[in-house]
């Protein structure tokens, strides 16, 4: 996964280009993963996440094209959220009628708009952080077990005693690692958020 480079207002305007690849990755590589976390959280198998950003970027990209998104009118995630919420929907409709149930509407099930919100900002934070490690990876000096030392102690939970046997590094090297990668961190996460803040 490459580095986002472009504000959303640049993003949106190079969408315009269907010949355009290099910006239509960076929009598939900013959105997808959030759209499919999106779809997990509310209940969709991997499989079933993956078809819905595939089906909500395709969706988009069409009636972005056809001049049918109007800033004033509200946000982009706003949008892509409501382009997904139906694709939610729809995947769990179909998962309800291969057991057989039948019921009340999916649609009504799902959370409000302003819940919709909270979950995408989650995902997007996720998606932002997850960038930011592999630029951290593929840019930097960092060496890999610095990287996963801080990984351990701060997405897994892990003591840092546990965590300097696995890696063979002494407690001082742990702490001294998870300080400078949350610092590194911290920048790049900051310079990702800019280029979303649009959005």
């Amino acid at each position: 996964m490459s580095s986002p480079t472009h504000t959303t207002t640049r993003l949106l305007e190079g969408l315009f280009n269907p010949g355009d690849d290099a910006v239509w990755r960076e929009f598939d590589q900013r959105y997808r993963p959030i759209i499919i976390g999106l779809a997990r959280r509310l209940g969709l198998r991997d499989d079933e996440a993956a078809d819905v950003a595939q089906d909500t970027l395709a969706r988009f990209i069409k009636a972005y094209r056809a001049n049918e998104y109007d800033r004033s009118r509200g946000r982009l995630r706003s949008w892509i959220i409501g382009i997904a919420k139906y694709r939610i929907a729809d995947a769990q409709r179909a998962r309800a009628q291969r057991q057989g149930w039948r019921g009340d509407s999916v649609i009504g099930a799902l959370p409000d708009q302003r819940q919709l919100d909270t979950i995408w900002n989650a995902e997007r934070r996720r998606a932002i952080l997850r960038n930011a490690l592999h630029h951290l990876r593929t840019t930097g000096k960092t060496s890999e077990r610095t990287i996963t030392a801080f990984e351990l102690m701060a997405f897994h939970q892990r003591p840092p005693a546990a965590v300097a046997d696995e890696l063979g590094m002494t407690m001082d090297d742990v702490y001294q690692a998870k300080n400078r990668i949350a610092a590194r961190l911290r920048e790049i996460v900051q310079r990702l958020e800019k280029l979303y803040d649009e959005d």
